[in-house]
């Protein structure tokens, strides 16, 4: 078996090693007897150059199958690698955290409020440096016209917590970021080329954020615009925490340094004692005891949820080679039994086992490194597609074809050389291959041995081919829940925009209403508009806040956490322009402001959670943990719309009026006819009428939105789909070639059978049952393979379960119809065997 091959291996070199160590030998003195085992293996090498150039079809189908799958593997390999396993480029990256509020072990969706930053600032006992991030668009205003950007604000110690800084220029120093400090702001260096020029520095210009001046202090390396795992940014202004009035809002991405003594373990007790010592100070507005301030890897929660979907991929992509493993070898079987008589004439001419197994193992790992490297162009080009297509997979920056990549590769392509090079030596070697010299001549390697080989390759590819196309077929039925969803709003005809008013030209509530009562207005009156509104959070998944309530009828536990839910501010018409029902009570008003009692609409999915079985209209309850604040009434009951993504089947959400709530940054819907480049021009207009430093960019259509939330699992889908196809067909490839070559080297015996008396539909019976037995064989086995490894996927699964029944019974007919489809033409081929012509040649 394998073993003796093996040992025959072992043999082959240390008897090479021997025969130019011996003192009788001659050899030159410059060459170590090692060197003559080299130059015997580039002699095998050459002559199976010459061997495999002799039998073009069968090098050029095995390469092919070979390329394919080495490629498609190292791709995908690239794309885990860059962004699961490469270090953070960040010196000591282990030794960054995140630091989280978190009350339960399955929750760390919090960020940091300003006063757990400072209290961890100020008290904490085991970090080198903390920092904190915010991410925002700015408007940038001066000279030119007013710009649009990604802002990252951060306090001082970001490039020391880091351990990085800018390439021109500084970075923040201590006390920067104390309010009262001029500002300052670090640029990426794309942005500085596109605002100063090629080759102009800017390091000392001034740049107005916000209408706020501030001063470029450095300019980062060229295409760094993430730092700390956050979202790409084109400035980076200081940030001035002002002293806080409440607990919340929690907003502050908090990024520690370990000192070199401490253990995760031994931060996360301390961050529990700061947790502690400030939880009663603020009790009345957060209730919640149990949130405690806990620290996680960074790298673990830059890459978070992309980690099981792309080792699935690599799983799907490792089966794909080993079923283009398993179709090689299978081709390798028909060379071999081929050249059975070339490898028995050398035999009985003296040549040992040894020999022979070294020349074919050559004359494998040859193919396979034309093969690998055949896949490792392919992987160069199929990269570029992947990361193309990428739906804003993180770290994609560090993604690349690196030494690891290349020595991943290069062990793949050995191990495929090897595997497919050795399964034709498992058969027979026990055998004489001299004393079958006579029946070589006669039958070539026609025998019982050699058909099982084969046989025993096509079943494990179809035993392979199953779980891989259960895992396409489950993603895709996920996919096809996704896209039907009801998403409850109309999005057709509606887009949205948006716009960012600068605190220092509108610096409180009455100034930012002012405007968008004159703006909204003028919207209205344009002939396209239907209607117009603005929003805080765009549905399926733009959810910026979620906030924290106490209803009055059955108030929380004290010491408890209060229930949360997505909370929208909006303006009257929010409802009609979105196409979401108004279910029960009253849209707001423009008296629903300020100085009035605060109201709430609520979305029906939260009034049958907190009222299943009363009316929620008249309810109250108590918002942001604010107890002497007056509390809010819910006035509205409307139609269930997901805010958290598209497989949030919880779709809670609150509506609070613009008037009393007031933001800065909103988004702006509207629903109209015609183009929405066209019809976003004149929104532009009225706008720019009113304020000609407010930038108007980057109209983005609800339904574009709603494409954009199926972008990952569409990608996922496709991508296991395109695989999964691949091994279908791999395997139905393999199951025709086992029954061609059945049916070429058994033609005598078939001639026969039909000579004494069997008809066509008898033979081609006789075929089909050979190859469904195979086919049937190995859709079993992979079944249970499959049974046991998708649950891998229920994490990336919508209302479908990663056991369905239905799914393995779908999958497993498909095989079985690609299998029989496959006989068919091999079947075909048999029932028209001549007898005459068959026995008349014997």
């Amino acid at each position: 078996g394998v073993l003796n091959i093996l040992v025959a291996l072992a043999s082959a070199l240390a008897e090479q090693v021997r025969s130019y160590q011996t003192p009788d030998r001659r050899r030159s003195p410059d060459v170590p007897g090692v060197g003559g085992v080299a130059r015997e293996v580039m002699r095998d090498a050459r002559l199976a150059v010459r061997s495999l150039t002799k039998t073009p079809v069968f090098t050029a189908a095995a390469l092919l199958t070979l390329a394919l799958g080495i490629g498609a593997t190292t791709a995908i390999f690239s794309v885990v690698n860059g962004v699961l396993l490469r270090p953070l480029p960040y010196p000591n990256a282990d030794r960054l955290v995140r630091i989280y509020q978190q009350n339960a072990p399955d929750n760390r969706c919090w960020a940091l409020s300003v006063v757990d930053f400072q209290a961890v600032m100020e008290d904490q006992r085991v970090f080198e440096h903390v920092a904190g991030l915010t991410h925002r668009e700015v408007t940038i205003t001066g000279s030119g016209t007013p710009e649009r950007v990604r802002a990252a604000p951060a306090t001082a110690d970001l490039f020391r917590t880091l351990g990085m800084e800018p390439a021109e220029g500084r970075g923040f120093r201590p006390g920067e970021d104390e309010p009262g400090t001029p500002p300052v702001v670090v640029i990426s260096h794309a942005f500085s080329e596109r605002r100063f020029g090629t080759g102009i520095s800017p390091v000392g210009a001034p740049l107005t954020i916000d209408q706020v001046p501030h001063t470029v202090i450095g300019v980062m390396a060229p295409g760094v615009t993430r730092l700390g795992g956050a979202s790409s940014a084109d400035v980076w202004p200081i940030l001035q925490l002002t002293p806080p009035t409440r607990r919340g809002p929690f907003f502050i991405r908090a990024i520690g340094r370990l000192r070199e003594t401490v253990s995760p373990e031994l931060a996360g007790a301390d961050l529990a004692r700061v947790s502690r010592s400030i939880f009663p100070q603020w009790s009345e507005g957060f209730r919640d005891s149990q949130a405690t301030l806990t620290p996680y890897p960074l790298r673990d929660t830059i890459v978070g949820d992309v980690v099981t979907p792309l080792y699935l991929l690599l799983g799907a992509v490792v089966l794909v080679l080993m079923i283009a493993t398993a179709n090689v070898a299978s081709l390798m079987v028909v060379r071999a039994s081929a050249r059975e008589r070339e490898m028995a004439v050398r035999a009985s001419l003296g040549a040992s086992r040894a020999r022979l197994v070294r020349q074919l193992v050559v004359e494998s790992l040859v193919l396979a490194s034309a093969g690998g490297l055949a896949g490792l162009l392919l992987a160069f080009v199929g990269l570029q597609t992947l990361l193309a297509g990428a739906p804003n997979l993180p770290r994609l920056d560090a993604v690349s074809v690196d030494l690891k990549v290349l020595g991943a590769t290069a062990v793949l392509t050995l191990g495929s050389g090897l595997l497919f090079g050795l399964a034709p030596l498992v058969h027979g070697w026990s055998e004489d291959l001299a004393a079958r010299l006579n029946a070589a001549g006669r039958s070539g390697m026609a025998g019982r041995g050699w058909h099982r080989l084969r046989g025993i390759l096509v079943t494990a590819e179809f035993a392979l081919a199953v779980p891989l196309l259960a895992g396409a077929v489950l993603l895709l039925s996920s996919l096809s829940r996704l896209q039907d969803v009801d998403v409850g709003f109309a999005p057709d005809d509606v887009f949205s925009t948006n716009v960012s008013l600068p605190a220092a030209a509108y610096p409180d509530a009455a100034s930012i209403q002012a405007f968008w009562r004159t703006v909204l207005a003028g919207i209205r009156d344009l002939p396209e508009v239907e209607q117009a509104a603005l929003t805080s959070e765009l549905p399926p998944d733009n959810l910026m806040v979620s906030n924290n309530f106490d209803l009055l009828d059955h108030p929380v536990a004290p010491g408890t956490s209060e229930p949360t839910a997505p909370w929208l501010i909006v303006t009257p018409g929010f409802y009609e322009t979105m196409g979401i029902p108004l279910l029960r009570g009253r849209d707001f008003t423009p008296a629903d402001s300020g100085p009035a009692p605060p109201v709430v609409a609520v979305s029906r999915a939260w009034a049958r959670r907190y009222f299943p079985d009363t009316e929620v209209l008249g309810r109250r309850l108590y918002s942001g943990g604010c107890r002497t604040c007056q509390p809010t009434t819910v006035i509205a009951v409307v139609g269930d719309v997901p805010y958290r993504g598209l497989d949030d089947e919880d779709a809670v959400a609150v509506y609070q009026p613009q008037a009393q709530w007031t933001w800065s940054t909103v988004q702006l819907v509207v629903r109209a006819a015609g183009s929405p480049g066209s019809v976003m021009d004149r929104v532009r207009d009225v706008i720019q009428s009113q304020d000609p430093d407010i930038p108007v960019t980057g109209v983005v259509t609800m339904g574009q939105r709603l494409s954009d939330a199926l972008a990952r699992p569409r990608y996922w889908s496709k991508l296991v789909g395109v695989f999964a196809a691949f091994g279908v067909v791999l395997a139905a490839i393999g199951i025709y070639g086992v029954l061609a070559y059945f049916v070429s080297r058994q033609s005598r015996d078939i001639g026969l059978r039909m000579a004494l008396g069997a008809n066509a539909s008898t033979v081609r019976r006789l075929v089909i049952a050979r190859g469904m037995a195979y086919a049937a064989t190995g859709t079993v086995i992979g079944l249970v393979a499959a049974r046991l490894s998708t649950g891998a996927l229920t994490a990336q699964l919508y209302q479908v379960r990663a056991t369905d029944p239905r799914v393995f019974v779908m999958v497993a007919l498909v095989l079985l119809v690609v299998g029989l489809a496959a006989c068919a033409i091999p079947a075909r081929r048999a029932s028209r065997v001549d007898p005459a012509r068959v026995l008349g040649a014997e």
